[in-house]
This record gives structure tokens, C-alpha cells and sequence, in this order.
């Protein structure tokens, strides 16, 4: 018979989410195992943080160490492919002022620096344990993963925690993933040194530069290179007919500014990466004996940096509903209920703009932006992730909503024309799945 560890809770995942609910349970004294497939470092895209982040890294003790390896980060350049100027957002213009910054990081320093924090706190954080079966039954679940050496090892846990990223563990299990039918994009990405930033305080700023076919990213990093990525339909990148570095470079081309920013600067690694299927979600997060986090759970769209926050603010809230699963059963059904809605609640109000971002209307708004009925403060709360706005936040952000509703309505030939070219945009045109690397 094969020796079964046991535990409490049994994580799959050791990145923001893993690690953050782990460092939780484990800081409660419960036995926590957290599974990382992979070893830190190990390379992660989704460098920009927000706001909402610092809270969230004071509660779990590690400010400092973030900050130290952070770029300071003070709001958003907006780069338009039609006009001669750039727009410029803070978040300190959002309802709380003191919610002014976050940092701009390299994922595998900050991953890292996370999935430690869970082991000093008395998880057992393993790395290179690839999960292979979770099979649940009346009491918990039995969990087997496979190790670097091809050996495997089994745990018998009370609760499963799947914060597996984009590899959605158990929503392929329980056949509950779905494809966002309202976007489908994907990504090309690559790191460069000497780029050339913005000056002063907005050094540290990301850019979102729009092009025909999507957006790009420009996010400074504190080591002097800069993340630079195009989120683009997918049927731009079906059409390529190059080697993908010759074709991510013909990309950066059709935005001048972005091109110009990138003369003289040197790809790192020669590497170009390339991810597909961008917008998807589960059917539901939860369930008696598991959860899933993050990106396990949902993935929008990352144009305004939200992934690595709502990673995280699942994994606190899910701490609560794992102790009350655990400690008082009784109690679970309420407990589901309320995480289910806090994670879809999460992601809608960012998707909302991201559906109507290739719109006129919003471009204009955002390059323009006006505090009319306190509209934008309500944007720049959204943005800066704030999680206890002001009592006027709801009111403001509906002000926004209702004030693009009435530009469409009084643009309605450019509203429609908008709104042809998305429907074409998001059709499925079969393009990348899964993630790869890409070398000359």
C-alpha cells in the first residue's frame, strides 16, 4: 500500500494566490501543503501591480521586501494611434488620495518572495510537484502529484485549494471551463533593456498604447528593462506568416510612439513569448472540500493590471470561507455563496470597460478625461483597485457608465461601426493554445 501524507489543505500553485492563502491557513497553525509545479524563480508574465496590492502585502507582512524590489508606479499613460498627444491618469485622483501608488514588478522576484513568506509562516512549500489526480469523496480528497525524479507522492487532504493558474486544474476536471464569447484575444511579449521611459515620476508608470489590432503594454521594470507586450485579436495572430520575433517586431512598428520608445533597445534572450485563449471563466469557484483562485478561476483581459489583485483579495477571502469549511460546516453553504459572488463581482466592473475598449467613445473618454459628476474619480477608485472606497464610488462609477451611454447614443453611426468591428474582432478563429516560447 502507498504511504498517503496527510493535511489540512493542500494548495496547487505557488503563485500570488497560492501562496498568499497558504501563508494564511498556515499563520491559523492548520497543516498546510503548497505544490508548485515548477522552482522559483521561474518566469511569469503580469508585472504591473495596483493600489489595492499594498494593503494586501502589509496584511501578509512583506511591504518592505516588495518595495524593494519594485518600480514605483504613480498611475497610467494612455498612447493614442491617431493623435499627437498622450493622456495621463493618477491614482491618487481616485475617491482616496492616500491609495496613490503601487510598483511595477518582476513576477518571478515577487512570486518567489510569496511562496517563501508561505514557508516561513509554516507552510510545506514544495517546488518541482507537478499535480497529476485530485479525486474528492464524502470527507476530502486524495491528491497525487508527480516529482522532478518521475516519482510521485500522495496526500490525503481535508480541503483542496486550487490556485493553478491558467493550467485551471480543476475546472478541466469538472469540465466547467468556458471561453469568453464577448473576447478573445491573445498575446506576443518580450523583454527590453534600454528602452526608453517617461521622465521623472511617471518613469515608473505603464503605458497602454492602442493599435489597429489590439494594444500593447510598456511596463518599467526596476532592473532597467521594460516588459513590452500587444494584446491582439486572434485572428492577427493566425495571420502570421513569419518567424513570430520578425513578426512581434512588425507589430511594435504600427505603433510609432511605441517604436519609437524601443529604438536602440535590445530584446533580452532574443526571446519572444506567445500566449492564446486570454478570456476565459469557471462556472462556479467553489465547492464542500475545494476552491479555485485566480486565474484557476477566471482570466480577463490584463489591460488595466488587475490580475495579480484579484489573485490575491480571492485568496483572503477564500481563507475565511477554507476556516469556516473546516472549523464549522454548518455555516459553509452561506459562506460559498458570499465568495462566489465577491469573485464574480471582481472582475466585472474591469470587464465592462475592456468589452467596450475598442469603442470610440471610451478612447475619447480616456483621453479626455473630465471629473463631470465626479465620473472620473469613480474610474481612478476602479483602477487603483481600492476595496473600501467611498460611500460616492458606486454613484460616480455609474455617472461614467451613464455618460458613455449617452456620447454612444449621440455618435450612434461611430457607436455602431464600433461595435461591427468588435464582433468581427472576437470571432474564434482557432488561434494559440496553451503558452510558449519562441526562439530564432
Amino acid at each position: 500500500m502507498e504511504a498517503l501524507d496527510t493535511c489540512d489543505v493542500l494548495v496547487v500553485g505557488g503563485g500570488p494566490a497560492g501562496s498568499t492563502i497558504s501563508a494564511l491557513l498556515a499563520a491559523q497553525g492548520r497543516s498546510v501543503v503548497l505544490l508548485e509545479k515548477a522552482h522559483h524563480p521561474r518566469f511569469h508574465i503580469g508585472e504591473s501591480l495596483l493600489p489595492g496590492n499594498v494593503e494586501l502585502f502589509e496584511k501578509l507582512g512583506v511591504r518592505d521586501q516588495v518595495d524593494k524590489i519594485g518600480m514605483p508606479k504613480y498611475g497610467i499613460e494612455f498612447v493614442p494611434p491617431d493623435l499627437d498627444y498622450c493622456s495621463y491618469v493618477d491614482f491618487s485622483e481616485g475617491w482616496d488620495p492616500s491609495k496613490d501608488s503601487a510598483w511595477q514588478v518582476r513576477r518571478s522576484d515577487l512570486d518567489e518572495l510569496l511562496f517563501r513568506n508561505a514557508a516561513t509562516k509554516g507552510a510545506t512549500a514544495i517546488e518541482g510537484a507537478r499535480v497529476s489526480q485530485v479525486d474528492f469523496d464524502d470527507h476530502g480528497a486524495t491528491v497525487r502529484a508527480v516529482l522532478d525524479d518521475g516519482a510521485t507522492r500522495t496526500w490525503r487532504a481535508r480541503f483542496v485549494v486550487d490556485a493553478s493558474g491558467r493550467d485551471t486544474v480543476l475546472a478541466n476536471k469538472f469540465k466547467s471551463k468556458k471561453k469568453n464569447p464577448r473576447h478573445n484575444s491573445t498575446a506576443l511579449f518580450g523583454h527590453f533593456r534600454d528602452a526608453r521611459r517617461l521622465e521623472g515620476k511617471r518613469e515608473g508608470n505603464i503605458s497602454i498604447c492602442w493599435f489597429e489590432h489590439g494594444w500593447f503594454w510598456f511596463i518599467p521594470l526596476a532592473d532597467g528593462t521594460t516588459s513590452v507586450g500587444a494584446v491582439c485579436w486572434a485572428y492577427y495572430l493566425k495571420a502570421r506568416d513569419k518567424p513570430l520575433k520578425d513578426y512581434f517586431f512588425d507589430t511594435i512598428a504600427m505603433c510609432p510612439e511605441l517604436n519609437d520608445r524601443l529604438k536602440g533597445a535590445t530584446l533580452v534572450d532574443d526571446a519572444v513569448h506567445a500566449t492564446g485563449n486570454f478570456a476565459y471563466s469557471s462556472t462556479h469557484a467553489t465547492g464542500d472540500r475545494y476552491l479555485m483562485l485566480g486565474d484557476a478561476y477566471t482570466f480577463i483581459d490584463p489591460m488595466f493590471s488587475s490580475g495579480v489583485y484579484l489573485a490575491m483579495q480571492n485568496a483572503f477571502d477564500g481563507a475565511a470561507m477554507v476556516e469556516t469549511a473546516l472549523d464549522r460546516p454548518a455555516e459553509l453553504r452561506a459562506a460559498r455563496q458570499a465568495v462566489e459572488k465577491k469573485m464574480r463581482d471582481g472582475p466585472r466592473d474591469y470587464s465592462w470597460f475592456i468589452y467596450r475598449v475598442t469603442n470610440p467613445t471610451i478612447r475619447d473618454m480616456f483621453m479626455h478625461p473630465q471629473n463631470i459628476f465626479n465620473a472620473k474619480q469613480g474610474l481612478m477608485s476602479l483602477l487603483a483597485a481600492d476595496a473600501d472606497p467611498a460611500p460616492g464610488y458606486r454613484r460616480s462609477l455609474f455617472m461614467f457608465k451613464a455618460v458613455y451611454y449617452f456620447v454612444s447614443l449621440i455618435n450612434f453611426k461611430r457607436t455602431w461601426a464600433g461595435w461591427k468591428r468588435h464582433s468581427i474582432a472576437i470571432r474564434d478563429v482557432g488561434a494559440l493554445k496553451g503558452e510558449t516560447v519562441l526562439r530564432p
